[in-house]
C-alpha cells in the first residue's frame, strides 16, 4: 500500500488555476499568409471550392508564385481545403520539386539550375558542369544535382527554373541565368501539327465514324488485338485486351495516361508530343469511347514545361472541335507531375493524380478494378495511344507487317550516349542493336568502340558489346537478365565502365526509391555504399539482389538489381 497521501483536489479548482488558451493547439494561420493563399486560390475552381485531389496543383501554384513552400502557406492551404497541415506536409515533402522551407529556415535561392547526372548526361560531362557552375553562377543562384529530365539525346542536359534544354555549356548556361531567358532554345521550337492540319490529313476522321456508330466496338477491340499492339510505357501488357478487361467492369470507368517517362534514357514521348500531339489526343478519345470512359486524366512530367502549353492548346482545340459536333466525348484533365520517378508505376500515379504521395498500391486489387478514386481505369502510356489511330486505320495487318527476326511491329526507340546521331527512332521491332547502330544512328562516334549497352533504360540491364545481335523486342532479354522496357537504348563505349555505369544508376534507384518498403528503401542505399567499393562483395550484392527482388513492393526495387548482376555476369573483370 502507498504510504503517500492522497491528495484530493476538487476539479473545480484546478480549472480556476489553469489559464485559458488564446489560441486552439498546433500551428496557428498567419492572417498574410491566408490571404496570399486566398488571393493565388481565388477562381481555381468553377464551383467555388478546393478539391482534395488538386492539392498538388494547388501546390505548384505556391511553388510558382513564391519560388519555395514555406510553413505560413502550407498552414493556410490546409485550413482552406480543411485538411490537416500534416497531410500537406507529407505530400509537399515527398515530391523533389517542391522546396519545403520549415519555420525559421532560410528560403532557397530564387533561382535554381538543375543538372542532370543520370548516365548518359554523365557521360558527356554533366559533372564538370556540376564542379563549375557553381563558382560561375554566383551565390545567388542555386545549382544542384538532378535525376534524367528526358533530353538524353541532348546530353548533357540542365534546366535553369523550368527551362530546359540540352547539349548545354558553361556559356549556354550562364547566358540563361544572366538574362532569365524563358524563351525555347532550338530544341523546343519543332513545328508541331496543330489541328487545322491534322484535320486536313484526314485526323479525327476515324473517331467520329466510331461515334457516329459507323465502326463496331467489338471490331475495334479485336483489331487492336490482332496489332499485337502492347503497352509501350515498359510493361508490355497487350492493349486490346486491356481495353477488354476494363470495359467488362461496372461504370463509371476512368483513365490514366502516362506521360512521366522518367526512366533514363526515356524521351520518345517527349518527341512525339513536340511534333503530333493530335494523334495522341485522336488515340486516347477512341479508347475513351470504346472502353465508355467518363473523365480522362493526363499525367505530365514537370521537365516537358514547354510541352505543357503544346498539349494544353491542342487539347483545347481538339474539345471544341468535338463539341461543337456534339461527339459527347468525356471530360480530360491533365495534371503535373512535381518530380517523382516512382510515379510512372501505374498505381503511384494514380495515387499523385489522386494528390498524394506517390506511393504504389498492394495487389490485387488491380487497377482495372480499383484505380483512380477506387473506379475501374483504364491506364495507358502516350506512346501506346500515339498508334491507335494509325492501326485503326492501316489495318492489325499493317503494324504486326514490320518487324525483324521473327518478331512482329514498330518500336519507337530512344537512343543516347556514344552513337553519331542520338534520338528517337522508329524501327521494326526484333532489330538488334548493332544494326539500329550503323542503320539509324549514324554509327559510333569518332574514336569510339561499341563497348556495352543499355537495352531498356536505367532498368534494363548492361549488355557487353558481344551480345549486340539479340532482337529487341518484349521477351526476348529476359533470359539474360535484362528487358526492353520502354526502349531507352544507352550505347556505351570503351572509354566507359559498366561497373561504373551500374553505381550511376543505383544511386538514381537510391534518390528516386519512394520509402513505403525496406527491401527498395534500404536495399538501393546498401548497394550503392558496396558498389563504391574497389572490389565488388559479388556474394554480399547477389543476397541483396534477391532480397530485393523477392521482397519489393513494386517494379523499381524489384528490377533495381539488374545492372548489378549483368556486371558481375558480363563484365567480372571490372570489379575484382
Amino acid at each position: 500500500m502507498n504510504d503517500r497521501a492522497t491528495i484530493a483536489i476538487p476539479l473545480a479548482e484546478v480549472r480556476s488555476k489553469m489559464k485559458a488558451r488564446a489560441t486552439p493547439k498546433g500551428r496557428q494561420v498567419d492572417p498574410a499568409a491566408r490571404g496570399e493563399i486566398a488571393a493565388l486560390l481565388a477562381g481555381v475552381d468553377a464551383a467555388g471550392h478546393l478539391r482534395r485531389d488538386l492539392l498538388i496543383e494547388y501546390l505548384h501554384l505556391i511553388q510558382d508564385k513564391f519560388g519555395h513552400l514555406g510553413a505560413p502557406h502550407l498552414a493556410a492551404l490546409a485550413e482552406a481545403m480543411k485538411i490537416s497541415q500534416t497531410e500537406v506536409y507529407e505530400v509537399a515533402t515527398f515530391y523533389h520539386h517542391f522546396d519545403v522551407v520549415k519555420e525559421g529556415d532560410t528560403a532557397p535561392q530564387a533561382l535554381t539550375v538543375r543538372v542532370c547526372e543520370t548516365l548518359s548526361c554523365r557521360m558527356a560531362g554533366a559533372q564538370d558542369l556540376l564542379r563549375k557552375l557553381p563558382g560561375i553562377l554566383g551565390k545567388d543562384v542555386r545549382v544542384i544535382a538532378a535525376p534524367c529530365i528526358g533530353r538524353c539525346a541532348e546530353a548533357p542536359a540542365v534546366c535553369v527554373g523550368q527551362h530546359a534544354f540540352g547539349h548545354a555549356t558553361i556559356e549556354h548556361v550562364a547566358k540563361a541565368v544572366r538574362e532569365q531567358d524563358t524563351k525555347p532554345t532550338a530544341q523546343q521550337t519543332t513545328t508541331h501539327i496543330g489541328l487545322k492540319q491534322y484535320l486536313a490529313e484526314g485526323g479525327y476522321q476515324t473517331l467520329l465514324a466510331m461515334v457516329q456508330g459507323k465502326r463496331d466496338v467489338e471490331a475495334v477491340i479485336a483489331e487492336m488485338e490482332h496489332s499485337g499492339l502492347r503497352g509501350l510505357g515498359g510493361a508490355g501488357f497487350p492493349a486490346g485486351r486491356k481495353w477488354r478487361i476494363v470495359r467488362g467492369e461496372a461504370a463509371p470507368r476512368l483513365m490514366a495516361v502516362n506521360i512521366d517517362e522518367g526512366e533514363p534514357g526515356t524521351f520518345k514521348d517527349r518527341h512525339y508530343l513536340e511534333r503530333d500531339p493530335h494523334r495522341f489526343i485522336e488515340g486516347m478519345l477512341i479508347a475513351a469511347h470504346v472502353v465508355g470512359i467518363d473523365a480522362c486524366y493526363v499525367y505530365l512530367r514537370d521537365e516537358y514545361h514547354h510541352c505543357r502549353a503544346i498539349i494544353e492548346a491542342e487539347m483545347a482545340a481538339a474539345i471544341g472541335w468535338t463539341n461543337a459536333r456534339g461527339l459527347g466525348l468525356p471530360k480530360i484533365e491533365i495534371r503535373r507531375g512535381a518530380g517523382a520517378y516512382i510515379c510512372g508505376e501505374e498505381s503511384a500515379m494514380i495515387e499523385s493524380i489522386e494528390g498524394k504521395r506517390g506511393m504504389p498500391r498492394l495487389r490485387p486489387p488491380y487497377v482495372a478494378q480499383v484505380g483512380l478514386f477506387d473506379r475501374p481505369t483504364l491506364e495507358h502510356n502516350f506512346e501506346t495511344l500515339y498508334w491507335v489511330r494509325d492501326i485503326l486505320e492501316k489495318g492489325a495487318a499493317w503494324f504486326s507487317s514490320h518487324g525483324r527476326n521473327g518478331r512482329k511491329g514498330l518500336r519507337s526507340f530512344s537512343v543516347s550516349g556514344r552513337v553519331k546521331q542520338p534520338g528517337v527512332h522508329l524501327a521494326p521491332a526484333g532489330i538488334t542493336v548493332k544494326e539500329l547502330i550503323d542503320e539509324y544512328c549514324g554509327g559510333m562516334q569518332d574514336g569510339h568502340t561499341f563497348y556495352a549497352y543499355l537495352p531498356g533504360g536505367a532498368s534494363g540491364g548492361i549488355l557487353p558489346a558481344s551480345m549486340g545481335d539479340i532482337p529487341l523486342d518484349f521477351d526476348t532479354l529476359q533470359p539474360h537478365g535484362c528487358f526492353i522496357g520502354s526502349a531507352a537504348i544507352v550505347i556505351m563505349s570503351q572509354h566507359d565502365k559498366a561497373r561504373d555505369a551500374a553505381l550511376n544508376l543505383m544511386e538514381f534507384f537510391a534518390h528516386e526509391s519512394c520509402g513505403q518498403c525496406t527491401p527498395c528503401r534500404v536495399g538501393t542505399e546498401k548497394a550503392v555504399t558496396l558498389l563504391e567499393e574497389s572490389k565488388w562483395k559479388t556474394g554480399l550484392l547477389e543476397e541483396l539482389s534477391q532480397a530485393m527482388v523477392d521482397a519489393s513492393i513494386c517494379g523499381l526495387g524489384q528490377a533495381a538489381p539488374n545492372p548489378i548482376r549483368c556486371v558481375i555476369k558480363h563484365f567480372s573483370h571490372e570489379i575484382s
